[in-house]
């Protein structure tokens, strides 16, 4: 027991007991100063300054390239149609060069017939009930009926 209570009080021993102790510390604020410290390290901040300053550089130029690449799609659809819609008039213009398709709308939109042949007129029953309906019409002056008529053909224009 003596050599144990003689080591106890050694100055050896309690230097190194010292020693543990401090490096104890030591440790235990190296680790809460560590869970304290921010992630975020001047070059991150630095990165990330960066990476902001160019999504804002590059943001409008972006913009202006899409709107640019959809007004060029939609002129290419324009593009498109108008060349169908040229196709369509030239085929009417060839369909009119010929002299047959000629007479024959010629002779249905002016009720035109050949010598020898008889032409029939087939109303449609909608409309003579309607010009049975404006027979009202005869009864009053002939001014009222021309005022009447401009009415409706103004009315149809708009």
């Amino acid at each position: 027991m003596a050599v144990k209570d003689r080591d106890r009080f050694s100055t050896a021993t309690r230097i190194r007991l010292l020693g543990e102790q401090t490096a104890a510390r030591v440790y235990r604020s190296q680790t809460r100063r560590q869970a304290r410290r921010s992630r975020l390290t001047g070059r991150a901040a630095l990165l990330a300054l960066v990476l902001c300053s160019l999504v804002v550089a590059l943001a409008y130029p972006i913009r202006q390239y899409v709107s640019q690449r959809a007004e060029i799609a939609d002129l290419q659809r324009q593009q498109e149609q108008a060349r169908q819609r040229v196709e369509q008039l030239r085929d009417v213009k060839a369909r009119w060069q010929d002299d047959a398709y000629a007479e024959q709308r010629i002779r249905e939109r002016l009720h035109y017939v050949m010598p020898g042949e008889t032409g029939f007129i087939v109303v449609d029953p909608g409309a003579a009930r309607q010009s049975r309906a404006d027979l009202g019409a005869a009864d009053r002056p002939w001014y009222s009926n021309v005022w009447d008529g401009v009415d409706k053909s103004d009315a149809s224009d708009q």
